[in-house]
């Protein structure tokens, strides 16, 4: 047997975790604290081999429910402060994801600064946030963690009080005290306003400083001022797919909510600015510019009659709170005394900014144009305008066309359109958006479905009107099998203003399509050349400058197993660049990733490099959801960190020189080929074409339980069915986690690798291609993550034993196979050989994770047998918290 390394605890780890200790030994007594201890040293001492420790009793079965409870939320606790720990310690950090580095990278392979400089003109990098629900923790929960960053972060400068004059590191012992003592669990479910209101704690707390600050960085590592090509998005309030809770006043509340954090921020900055540009104009020559703001501002105060950049800004401050006023029917929180003409849109305001700005450069050497935080603001102002974050619309094709249908009948266009074959539907949908006649009437009856949807496009053109054409952009087709799914999207939107026809005609929101599963990523190069090829939808994508296309990794993995759609996603990428290039429109890629491997999480910042040559072209979108949003945006350092990677990872996939020689490509695709119609092949036998998989699944996982967790405003299955094809993707990936099989994430891999005979190629493949060798990290870490032994006493469960036995030996069989596989072919003589930080840090939460699982199967069963106890629920549910807090991507 392979020895392991020793694991050493970051100092930060000990630390925290002391802290911890001292807060269960106050608050829930010398008893829990002895007894917790003992568990955590018998399971620590089991995990790193200690001769004897395998046959020590944890006396898990000793513990009162009470006791149960506590015990779980201090496992959780500590795998929540492990987390912060080695997220300060920088284990998240990828070696070279930063812009100098990548811009030394391309340096030295040739690539010049002009032609950096011209990428970033075209670029548009965005993260966009979903609300889909794999986030277990509650915002009180993330909200003290991140102050123990904070406050960590003092102590790192050798700060011994905070600026309130506590001392940090009782101040750290109180963070800790009060997340023992807060409720874990939501007692209600959320509701879309709650995950709207999460997610504009991260744009307004994290993203709207932290964005202008890295600009400023690039632009000094640039030479030059960058353009603004990072900006973030939003899903959230928008995404309709299966929520029948998003409506057009949720989506009107959060566009709502949007523009008055980001407007406050503003305000803010300009009251700022004012206090800090006291210059006179008995010292110091003022700009003509600057002289005519200050006159029209209406600020006549006698103290600053020589302070014409003071009052130029208290000018700017009031169209500012006028502004604020006019979008959010409200006054702002500090209303100014003069009066002003609110700004048309986010470019007037800006410009007043700007005029001040050079005013500062013209004078003194530019001493005081270096940026600062008037640079700062106006960058802001460019990335977030008066929207904070775009905002996407999504919605299932099948009621787009049940909507459309709707419309022509009532409007004696056509009767039955349903009925119509795609030819036939193409036809007249393009016949009907030739003309400027509307099909709605005030005076018809719609069904409710009809109703709503329409209510929805007409608060995007309201919205448009309002916050400018930069808060909605997209409207996202799920499901999306042909053309006339696309254009029944420029229908609904003709109807309000959104697409006008014309010689030359324009759609103010572009038509996005979702290609999900294995056969419509295959179908997707073939939909979009029909697509293209309308030289209405041809002439609208050429003067927008780009045609979106989103790729699902979430059903596709559930569709096809794990390499199956990797590899499906990579040649559909690959297919599609030739029909926009042929089209003359740029493409730009829509990647919806999940935080699970199985669902395509992993490293951005290799992903993105991993992508086929030629489709990034500097453009890109990646959702971001759940548990990894806290993760990667929960502090502005680790925020800057994640953002600094996407954007770095675009450049280099963009510019650097294809990696693998034509051959190479290949004889590598060939082999993918074949590997993955075996793991595919091995996959669908076991997930749809085994008798009893779903008893299987429904009975060995906690997928019944999770659903208790009150994590999200949309149902976990899009229909009334316990069908495998009807579940959501979370639910899926996020039970497999939970039972420590994590299925989705290898699955027949190791079927495809024991069956190919040249492993020398693999190896080769493994080493050279940065595709595969992405794909099988990800792969690695779900492997070293997920225990077998655990496993089997989830699949105990399972009460029919010929089924559990036939389908769990399979399981195993298969993760076996995965490994062994996975180690030929790397060179390897364990998992992670090669990722020695990574390595640590799973290897130190696993002695935490097996005692909950340990206790949440025994919970499972009495709770199944018919128990009803309320503990027994609760403790479920926080188990299945505390073990997705220490797995960290397990949704």
């Amino acid at each position: 047997m392979t020895e392991l390394p020793p694991i050493t605890n970051n100092p930060d780890i000990r630390f925290l975790g002391k802290l911890l200790g001292d807060v269960i030994r106050a608050y829930g007594g010398e008893k829990l604290f002895l007894r917790t201890e003992y568990i955590r040293a018998a399971s620590v001492d089991r995990h790193r081999g200690v001769e004897g420790a395998g046959e020590t009793d944890l006396g898990l079965d000793r513990l009162s429910l009470d006791e149960t409870l506590d015990f779980v939320r201090g496992f959780m606790l500590f795998s929540m402060l492990a987390n912060l720990a080695e997220d300060r310690q920088g284990v998240a950090a990828e070696a070279g994801a930063d812009l100098e580095s990548a811009l030394k990278r391309l340096a030295d392979e040739g690539i010049d600064h002009k032609a950096v400089m011209a990428l970033l003109d075209r670029a548009l990098v965005v993260p966009v946030l979903t609300a889909h629900p794999t986030e277990v923790r509650r915002k009180s929960m993330i909200d003290h963690r991140n102050r123990i960053a904070e406050l960590m972060a003092l102590k790192d400068r050798g700060i011994d009080a905070t600026i309130e004059g506590d001392q940090v590191d009782e101040a750290i012992l109180r963070q800790i005290a009060l997340l023992w003592q807060t409720r874990v669990l939501r007692r209600e479910r959320l509701y879309v306003t709650d995950e709207v209101e999460t997610a504009l704690s991260y744009l307004r707390d994290v993203f709207l400083p932290t964005l202008p600050a890295l600009y400023q960085k690039w632009d000094r590592a640039l030479g030059e001022r960058t353009p603004s090509f990072l900006r973030p998005g939003s899903w959230i309030g928008g995404d309709r797919d299966g929520n029948p809770f998003v409506t057009a006043d949720s989506l009107r509340a959060a566009l709502a909510k949007a523009s008055e954090a980001v407007l406050g921020h503003y305000l803010d900055a300009v009251n700022a600015l004012g206090a800090e540009l006291s210059i006179s104009t008995d010292i110091a020559d003022t700009d003509a510019e600057v002289l005519r703001l200050a006159d029209a501002s209406g600020d006549s105060a006698q103290s600053r009659a020589d302070e014409p950049y003071r009052r130029a800004l208290s000018g700017i401050y009031a169209r500012l709170t006028a502004t604020h006023l006019a979008l959010t029917g409200k006054p702002a929180p500090r209303p100014s005394l003069l009066k002003g003409e609110a700004y048309p849109d986010p470019r007037a305001f800006r410009a007043d900014l700007v005029a001040i700005a050079h005013a500062l450069a013209a004078d003194g050497g530019g001493a005081l144009s270096s940026g600062g935080a008037l640079g700062r603001l106006i960058r802001a102002i460019e990335t977030f305008g008066f929207h904070l974050a775009t905002l996407d619309l999504r919605q299932n094709s099948a009621v787009h066309e049940r909507v459309v249908a709707e419309l022509l009948k009532v409007a004696g266009v056509e009767a039955d359109y349903l009925a119509l074959d795609e030819a036939a539907r193409v036809k007249l949908l393009r016949a009907e958006l030739s003309n400027a006649r509307p099909l709605t009437s005030s005076f018809a009856d719609y069904s409710e479905e009809t109703t709503g949807e329409l209510a929805i496009v007409r608060a995007a053109a309201e919205a448009h009107g309002r916050y400018g054409p930069g808060c909605i952009t997209n409207y996202i087709v799920s499901m999306a099998q042909s053309v006339s799914d696309l254009l029944e999207i420029n229908l609904m939107l003709k109807e309000f203003g959104l697409y006008r026809p014309g010689s030359s005609p324009t759609a103010a929101i572009m038509a996005v399509p979702l290609f999900e599963t294995i056969g419509d990523l295959e179908a997707a190069p073939g939909i979009m050349t029909d697509w293209l090829g309308l030289p209405e939808i041809a002439a609208i994508a050429r003067a927008r400058g780009h045609q979106e296309v989103m790729i699902g990794y979430s059903d596709s993995n559930k569709d096809g197993g794990y390499l199956t759609s990797t590899w499906s996603l990579s040649k559909a990428s690959t297919a599609l660049n030739p029909v926009f290039e042929q089209a003359g429109v740029a493409m730009q890629l829509f990647h919806g990733r999940g935080g699970a491997v199985g669902r395509g999480g992993g490293s951005s910042f290799a992903a993105i490099r991993a992508q086929p040559p030629g489709t990034v072209q500097g453009r890109i979108r990646i959702t971001e959801q759940g548990e990894v949003i806290a993760g990667k945006y929960g502090t502005r350092e680790s925020a800057a960190t994640n953002l600094e990677a996407m954007a770095s990872a675009t450049l280099l996939a963009s510019l650097e020189p294809e990696q693998l020689s034509p051959a190479d490509t290949a004889r590598f695709g060939a082999a993918m080929d074949t590997i993955s119609g075996t793991a595919f092949k091995a996959y669908r036998d076991l997930v749809y074409g085994t008798d009893g998989f779903r008893t299987f699944f429904r009975q060995m996982t906690p997928i019944v339980e999770i659903s208790g967790l009150k994590i999200g405003s949309r149902p976990a299955s899009r229909k009334q069915s316990d069908a495998i094809e009807d579940l959501r993707a979370i639910p899926w990936v996020f039970s497999w986690a939970q039972a420590r099989v994590m299925l989705p994430g290898w699955y027949g891999v190791g079927h495809a690798i024991t069956a190919f005979p040249d492993k020398a190629l693999l190896a080769d493949m493994a080493e050279g291609w940065p595709f595969f060798a992405a794909s099988l990290a990800n792969m690695e870490m779900v492997l070293a993550k997920s225990d077998m032994r655990i496993a089997e006493r989830y699949a105990a469960l399972v009460e029919d034993e010929t089924l559990r036995d036939g389908v769990f030996g399979a399981i195993r069989s298969g993760w076996d196979k995965a490994r062994d596989g996975l180690l030929e072919i790397t060179g390897q003589s364990r998992l992670l050989a090669k990722h020695p930080a990574l390595d640590q840090s799973i290897r130190l939460r696993l002695p935490y994770i097996e005692p909950l699982n340990l206790l949440q199967i025994e919970l499972i069963k009495r709770r199944r047998a018919g128990e009803t106890d309320e503990r027994i629920g609760e403790g479920i549910l926080l188990s299945i918290n505390a073990i997705a807090t220490a797995l960290r991507n397990s949704g």
